[in-house]
C-alpha cells in the first residue's frame, strides 16, 4: 500500500446503510444486524427525518455537537460555542423519562458564516474534560439519513462494534480492491469518486444552501442597488473631494503668501541682526587687538625702563664699590709705609 493510498479518503454525500458499514464504501451486503435493521427502515420508509417536532431552525446555520459529558449543561455549551458567533437557538437533547443529557446537542447560529466558523474551529475542542465532535445537521441536510438508534448514524467507537464510515470523524478510505460498479448501481449505492479523492487532513465542506431563481433575482437587485449606491456615494465623495481640494488649494495659497511675507520679514530681520552681530564682532575684535597691542607695547616699555634703571643702579653700585676699594687700598698703603712709620717714631722720641 502506497503512502498516497493511506492518506486518500472521500466522504459520503448521501446516506446508505450498507455503504456506511463499509470502510471503503464498496460493500454490497450488510455485515451486522444493525446495518440490516437500518436497511429495512430505509427501504420501508419507517423514518421521517423531518417529522421530529423538536427540530426547528435553519439547518444551514445549525451544527451538531457530540460526545458531550452527561453532566454538561446548556449554559456551559452556550458559553463555549458563543465564541464562534451569535447563538440563535440551543437544544441539549435529554431523555424524555429521566431528563438526563443524552450527550449531544444542536446549536443554531444567526448566520451561515458563523456556523461554518464553529464547524471548522470547534471540532475536537474540550468541554468539561471531554473532546467533542462538531458536524453539520445531517438529519435535515443528508439524503437518506438513518439515526444511530435505528442502526445507522456515523462514527462510533470500536468497543460498540457498530462503526459507521463516510462522515467527518471516520471517512471512507480509497478502495484497495476492484470496485463492483454493477452491484453498487443495482443497490443504489453511489460509487467511490475514483481519481477525485482528498487528503484525510482536509476538512470536508458542509453542504451549501441552494439559491432559487427568486433569491438570485433578489441578490442581483441588491447588488445593482448597492452598485448604484456605491456610484452615488463615489460621485458625492468625488464632489466633496473636489470642493475640499479647491478650498485647500485656496487655503494653501493664502498660507503660502502669508508664509512668504513672514519669511521675508524674518530673513530681513535675520540679515540685519547678522550684519549687526558681524559689525559688533568686528569692532570688538579690533578693540581687543588694539588693547592687546597696547598692553604688549606697555610691557615692552616697562621692561626696557626697568632694565635701564637696573643697569644704572648696577653701574652706580659698581662705581661706589670701586671707589671704596680704591680708598681702602690707598689707606692701607699709607698705614704700611715704613718711612712714615719711622718718621712717626722720630717725632715721638723728640718729645
Amino acid at each position: 500500500m502506497s503512502r498516497r493510498d493511506i492518506h486518500s479518503v472521500f466522504y459520503a454525500e448521501s446516506y446508505h446503510p450498507i455503504q456506511a458499514g463499509s470502510i471503503d464504501g464498496t460493500d454490497i451486503l450488510p455485515h451486522d444486524n444493525a446495518v440490516y435493521r437500518a436497511l429495512l427502515c430505509s427501504s420501508a420508509g419507517l423514518y421521517d427525518p423531518l417529522g421530529d417536532p423538536k427540530v426547528i431552525g435553519d439547518p444551514y446555520c445549525t451544527v451538531f455537537i457530540g460526545r458531550l459529558s452527561h453532566l454538561t449543561t446548556e449554559d456551559t455549551v452556550h458559553k463555549v460555542m458563543s465564541k464562534y458567533g451569535r447563538i440563535k437557538n440551543l437544544r441539549l437533547v435529554r431523555d424524555i423519562v429521566t431528563g438526563a443529557s443524552r450527550g449531544y446537542a444542536f446549536v443554531e447560529y444567526e448566520t451561515e458564516r458563523e456556523m461554518r466558523r464553529a464547524y471548522e474551529d470547534a471540532h475536537h475542542t474540550t468541554i468539561d474534560d471531554c473532546v467533542i465532535i462538531v458536524d453539520y445537521s445531517r438529519q435535515q441536510l443528508m439524503p437518506g439519513w438513518i439515526p444511530r438508534r435505528l442502526g445507522g448514524g456515523l462514527g462510533g467507537k470500536k468497543e460498540s462494534g457498530q462503526l459507521r464510515f463516510g462522515g467527518r470523524e471516520r471517512s471512507f478510505r480509497a478502495p484497495l480492491r476492484p470496485i463492483p460498479y454493477d452491484d453498487l448501481k443495482r443497490l443504489g449505492i453511489p460509487p467511490p469518486p475514483e481519481g477525485r479523492y482528498i487528503h484525510r487532513l482536509k476538512v470536508p465542506s458542509p453542504p451549501r444552501r441552494k439559491r432559487s431563481s427568486v433569491d438570485k433575482e433578489e441578490s442581483s437587485l441588491k447588488r445593482s442597488s448597492k452598485h448604484s449606491e456605491e456610484q452615488a456615494h463615489r460621485g458625492s465623495s468625488r464632489e466633496r473631494e473636489d470642493r475640499h481640494h479647491n478650498k485647500s488649494s485656496v487655503e494653501r495659497n493664502d498660507r503660502s503668501r502669508k508664509r512668504s511675507s513672514v519669511d521675508r520679514e524674518e530673513s530681513y530681520y535675520k540679515a540685519s541682526t547678522a550684519e549687526r552681530e558681524d559689525q559688533y564682532y568686528q569692532r570688538s575684535s579690533r578693540d581687543r587687538e588694539d588693547r592687546t597691542h597696547k598692553r604688549l607695547v606697555d610691557k615692552e616699555e616697562d621692561y626696557y625702563r626697568r632694565s635701564y634703571a637696573d643697569k644704572e643702579d648696577e653701574t652706580s653700585k659698581r662705581s661706589s664699590r670701586d671707589g671704596e676699594k680704591r680708598s681702602r687700598h690707598h689707606h692701607g698703603k699709607q698705614a704700611y709705609n715704613p718711612e712714615s712709620r719711622s718718621n712717626s717714631r722720630d717725632h715721638s722720641f723728640d718729645h
